[in-house]
């Protein structure tokens, strides 16, 4: 395992930090979610279905779902009744969680008519206010629908390699808001949008759980978790 300096200050560690975001820049394509949506609206239907699901399944599901409720006033309608809740339930039953899924799916949108005119809101104080939406979710809308960066999204894929690259604390390991708050100390803002989508990237074709490539990885020599 390699070890990096222990004393290592905030200014180094900002400066491997950007060394590694560069690197995932030219690693992989990837600028945007995988997930497919058709509207602001969308990305946040899309999202919340992402949740303990891969994003093949959940682009499986929005087609139809899209075409059924082609508006957010049309998602709040379902959920007014019983037989609208079963119906939308069963359309994304395969995601998994149904239940909570569309709960927080159908309040969401009723949210959105009553207190934004039926219009997504593009802020994350705004975002925030809604049924199911915390700050990962929000900080992938509002990059992916609106071009907008508030913060970095943390996932499990860029908890756990975050931790293993010694880019953050032992104190924020198990709180994402506190991993979020350290990266953005050493990130500067540009790489925001994109340094979790493809550290995430990372995680699925490199950087395995419990069977990480640290051979073929290149950031092994950055890395003071690398197996090598």
């Amino acid at each position: 395992m390699l070890k990096l300096k222990k004393t290592e200050t905030l200014e180094e560690k900002s400066v491997r930090a950007v060394e590694i975001a560069e690197m995932l820049l030219k690693l992989y394509k990837r600028r945007k979610t995988v997930l497919n949506f058709d509207s602001p609206w969308g990305c946040l239907v899309a999202v919340q279905l992402s949740a303990q699901c891969t994003d093949k399944r959940v682009n499986l599901v929005t087609p139809a779902l899209f075409k059924r409720y082609p508006s957010v006033k049309d998602y709040a309608l379902a959920g007014k009744s019983l037989s609208g809740v079963k119906e939308f339930e069963n359309m994304i039953r395969s995601t998994g969680f149904y239940h909570n899924k569309a709960k927080n799916i159908l309040a969401a949108a009723s949210r959105v008519v009553e207190n934004f005119d039926g219009k997504l809101p593009s802020t994350m104080e705004e975002l925030l206010t809604l049924p199911g939406v915390a700050r990962k979710s929000a900080n992938v809308i509002l990059f992916n629908a609106f071009g907008k960066v508030a913060g970095i999204a943390v996932d499990t894929h860029v908890k756990r390699i975050t931790w293993l690259l010694g880019l953050i604390s032992a104190g924020a390991v198990n709180n994402p808001v506190k991993i979020e708050m350290e990266l953005m100390e050493i990130l500067p803002r540009k790489y925001w949008g994109t340094f979790p989508l493809l550290l995430t990237e990372h995680g699925r074709e490199v950087c395995i759980a419990n069977r990480p490539k640290c051979r073929e990885c290149g950031f092994n020599k950055l890395c003071p978790g690398a197996r090598v």
